[in-house]
């Protein structure tokens, strides 16, 4: 019986997908999985037969039980943990007031943290007859298996993401020595590929032995879920993603996004301006109020449909794709882009979008001189790794003496219904609308460890496009020999060069992406399937033999 250990939630992307995704995936096989994590509403997943929530005073609270579709069964496990939830980069978390980055908790928050947990997945597996754990993230759920491994015997193995290493163990030395024990004491550490490999023994150089325990774990895609659909169904496919909205709770209105502009437009000074943009207050874990409305004004039997899927910070490279627009529509006035995202860097690029159109200079500047100020950090320190390919951009646009005719095009050509933000969508929406669009940009300024929405738009013939470094180079070399050599390059977005190789190569993945979207989908379902990831996944952590009970983990 397999236990795997993931400290947030079920819903959204990265670890949380993988989780999701891999937990289902076991239960198709017939494994019963038992899941400790922070899930708020198990009842929204049906492989998740048994909730329970173990409180403060040491009671467990039974949440449901029921009957599931599946061979087998997950049974999930939640502590409780009070106020305070430690992470990596700061987001929005409903049940917790104190989301605190971990590094800056102090050493004793961090222990009742991986105590709390141990305590809970001590007695998950000792209760349960747990063989083998896995564990997400190099910190702190690591930390938590080894504690637990020590005291009872049960292997495990850990999988580390980008987020903990790059946030967490690069940044704070004493991350780095948790890491570099719990990796010492692991029968296995799962990595998506090559890139994270390197990466992990980098950053983790004091590991004995760790070649020897690696095993590489790719990421997967459920791709019965994303499965390509013909131009003249699009609208159809539409229509099962609006019944699947019907029900949700919805985010920022109509009138919020008017009133941002005008103030942000009537506004001076950076932090005036941040003010403005951090003053819209809304659920942003939701899809906006007029959604459908927005998505009814496209023409989907003949727009081309672009695709970012992503947090709205600069990371995630929204600011590039958005850039680019002016040039992709003089020379395709009937490119729609879609941003499904949440994030703090949405109503900047909102703004900025404005001002391309109504042609203001000022603003359009003030927001990229701004920096990481517009994402709450308020030295407005990393302007390189923000929005400085736009900045880069536009200073050769100039030395070219071709940034006033950019800005003629701009006003020209680009419109409020030429790009549609979304708001915050799940995969149970995604899987309707990844279908229905012919390129997806992922523009990352930051290397990604292994970037999940390529294989979604693979799975779904959606033409790829994504940084080429890191986890999205190696996942474009996986593909690559698959296609003519030309096809290849049109996926590969240049790191330095972001925004002009966005402008070059959607026009070839526009013309390339119709004749290859089902080799797309085929090579999908071949090679990267969620139920043969969490096959090898399973016939890994049974081979795991257990360990010394009562030994003391590394210092």
């Amino acid at each position: 019986m397999l236990c795997i250990l993931h400290g947030y939630l079920l819903e959204g992307s990265g670890s949380n997908l993988w989780t999701r995704c891999v937990v289902e995936s076991l239960c198709m096989e017939g494994h019963t999985v038992h899941l400790v994590c922070q899930e708020n509403h198990p009842e929204r997943y049906d492989c998740i037969a048994e909730a329970y929530r173990y409180h403060l005073d040491g009671t467990v609270e039974p949440i449901f039980a029921r009957d599931v579709p599946y061979p087998g069964r997950c049974i999930m496990h939640k502590p409780q943990l009070g106020d305070t939830l430690p992470v990596y980069v700061w987001d929005k978390y409903d049940e917790y007031p104190n989301v605190v980055p971990m590094v800056n908790l102090d050493d004793d928050a961090i222990e009742r943290y991986v105590e709390r947990n141990a305590d809970v997945v001590r007695r998950v597996v000792q209760q349960h007859g747990v063989h083998a754990m896995h564990a997400n993230h190099a910190v702190l759920m690591s930390v938590v298996a080894q504690r637990v491994s020590a005291e009872t015997g049960v292997p495990y193995a850990v999988m580390p993401h980008g987020s903990a290493l790059e946030y967490a163990v690069k940044p704070d030395p004493r991350f780095k020595r948790m890491a570099t024990s719990a990796f010492t004491d692991a029968g296995h550490i799962f990595v998506h590929g090559e890139e994270m490999r390197n990466r992990v023994a980098t950053i983790l150089p004091d590991v004995p032995d760790l070649s020897e325990k690696f095993s590489v774990l790719p990421l997967g895609v459920h791709t019965a879920q994303f499965e390509p659909v013909p131009r003249e169904r699009r609208r159809e496919k539409m229509g099962r993603l609006f019944v699947a909205l019907s029900e949700l709770p919805r985010g920022r209105r109509p009138d919020q996004l008017e009133t941002m502009l005008h103030d942000a437009r009537a506004t001076t000074g950076s932090s005036a301006l941040r003010r403005v943009f951090g003053g819209v207050k809304y659920e942003t874990k939701a899809p906006d109020a007029d959604l459908e409305e927005k998505l009814q004004q496209v023409d989907w039997e003949h727009d081309a449909i672009l695709l970012f899927v992503g947090r709205l910070i600069s990371a995630k490279g929204i600011q590039s794709g958005l850039a680019a627009l002016p040039l992709l529509l003089a020379e395709d006035p009937g490119i729609r882009l879609i941003a499904v995202g949440h994030g703090p860097l949405r109503e900047p690029m909102e703004a900025f979008l404005w001002a391309l159109e109504h042609g203001d200079r000022d603003l359009v500047t003030r927001i990229v001189d701004c920096g990481r100020m517009l994402e709450g950090d308020p030295d407005g320190t990393g302007n390189s790794q923000a929005l400085g390919k736009v900045k880069w951009f536009f200073s050769d646009l100039a030395e070219r003496g071709e940034l006033d005719r950019y800005f003629e095009l701009a006003r020209e050509h680009v419109r409020a219904d030429r790009v549609i933000f979304t708001g915050y969508l799940t995969h149970q929406e995604l899987q309707h609308l990844f279908p229905c669009c012919d390129a997806g940009i992922f523009p990352s300024i930051v290397k990604e460890a292994g970037p999940l929405v390529f294989l979604e738009a693979l799975a779904s013939g959606c033409f790829p496009l994504g940084t080429y470094f890191g986890g999205m180079k190696a996942s474009i070399d996986a593909i690559a020999d698959l296609f003519p050599p030309e096809i290849a390059a049109a996926m590969k977005i240049d790191p330095l060069d972001t925004v002009a190789d966005i402008v070059t190569n959607v026009s070839l993945a526009l013309r390339f992406g119709v004749r290859y979207k089902d080799v797309l989908s085929r090579t999908a379902q071949a090679r990267y399937d969620w139920t043969s990831v969490a096959r090898k996944l399973a016939h890994e952590l049974d081979r795991l033999p257990p360990v010394r009970a009562g030994s003391t983990p590394v210092a």
